[in-house]
């Protein structure tokens, strides 16, 4: 078995028919691999249209977090059968990245210009403490590396978009994933709560507001939920922050790439000097689809329409991967993690809200 479930390939046993020299794959060996994922898939389909079906009901708590959690309850009364792990390895890895694709038809450039200039010393600033704490924290509280660092950057970008993306370029576990997507969700929820009494309290008009709300929630649905409660021109702005706020994904993936191959050619005892070429070779595919699904929309070959349902796809793909991590965690790993994460997530949170609306207030004209 490949390490995401799959048959192993070339190197299994030949089936009970001929391949021609040099032809590659034959048809049924292929069709054997696409069947093999059918039965897990469809496992994460379902839950994920539960998970969707209660996110309707209860819209603060998204698809995402639902499924990630009914997948979890899932494998730990029953741990799924051996048929099931390509389907499901198949969800957390590759439907994810087919979700982050679809996430860049939500902007064109010319948005990420207009409010990206406004909204830039928030962004940047929020990110950059964020990301520099987690880093201090995590070595200090002694939290996993991986952990902290899906942590840091749902904390810091967008949530389970971030963490979605970010994930397979650092190799993170499921349960890492799900650790830091329940941690995430937590803290959404706290903001939802507290912030519109922040925002009152502290004087922003609707304007400020969306951006302190578009910098400083996370997931689409909390920042929906949050800003909604504020006001019509609050969530208005709020949406396209948190949305333009979803392009730092890149340059952070682009870096994680860089760092985690330095750090395999360094433990591997080669040179860790990267070409430029090298670099680019570091991208993953589904970021540079996300740049050429954005320059689509930009360039007017995703009208709203399309540009609109493949958001709800997106966010579908989201809760049908989010169901195959769930489904995948290890609960002794859960709790020899402990506390600890949590307790720094709630840290970062509190860092990044102080941090944002310091930054509003200070350039407030």
């Amino acid at each position: 078995m490949s390490q995401h479930g799959l048959p192993a390939g070339p190197d299994d046993p030949e089936p009970d028919h001929e391949t021609r020299p040099g032809a590659g794959e034959s048809p049924p060996s292929a069709a054997r691999r696409t069947a093999a994922l059918v039965p897990g898939l469809a496992v994460c389909l379902a839950i994920a249209a539960i998970a969707t079906l209660v996110g309707s009901f209860v819209p603060v708590l998204g698809s995402a977090m639902p499924a990630v959690v009914l997948g979890a309850v899932v494998a730990i009364v029953r741990r799924p059968a051996s048929v099931l792990a390509p389907g499901i390895g198949f969800a957390g890895k590759r439907v994810l990245q087919a979700a982050v694709v679809l996430l860049g038809t939500q902007l064109s450039l010319g948005e990420v210009v207009s409010v990206g200039v406004e909204s830039f010393p928030v962004m940047v600033t929020t990110l950059v403490v964020c990301l520099v704490t987690a880093w201090l924290l995590g070595r200090a509280m002694r939290v996993d590396g991986e952990l902290t660092t899906l942590i840091g950057v749902g904390t810091g970008i967008c949530g389970a978009s971030a963490i979605a993306a970010v994930a397979p370029v650092i190799g993170a576990s499921s349960t890492a994933i799900a650790y830091a997507v329940s941690t995430i969700f937590l803290f959404n929820v706290a903001a939802v709560l507290l912030f519109p009494w922040i925002g009152h309290l502290a004087g922003l008009d609707q304007h400020a507001f969306g951006l302190f709300a578009g910098t400083a929630v996370n997931d689409t649905s909390s920042v929906v939920a949050t800003a909604a409660i504020y006001g019509s021109a609050a969530l208005s702005f709020a949406v396209v922050v948190k949305l333009v706020r979803t392009l730092m994904i890149i340059p952070i993936s682009v870096g994680l790439a860089v760092r985690t191959a330095r750090r395999e050619r360094r433990d591997g005892g080669s040179a860790t000097t990267l070409t430029a070429s090298g670099v680019v070779g570091l991208v993953p595919w589904f970021l540079v689809g996300f740049l050429v699904a954005s320059l689509l929309r930009t360039l007017g070959a995703v009208p709203d329409p399309v540009a609109v349902s493949a958001g709800t796809v997106s966010v579908f793909l989201i809760a049908t991967a989010m169901a195959g991590i769930g489904l995948s965690v290890d609960l002794a790993a859960f709790r020899t993690a402990g506390l600890r994460p949590l307790l720094l997530g709630g840290l970062l949170w509190i860092v990044v809200t102080v941090t944002a609306l310091a930054v509003i207030l200070l350039t407030a004209s």
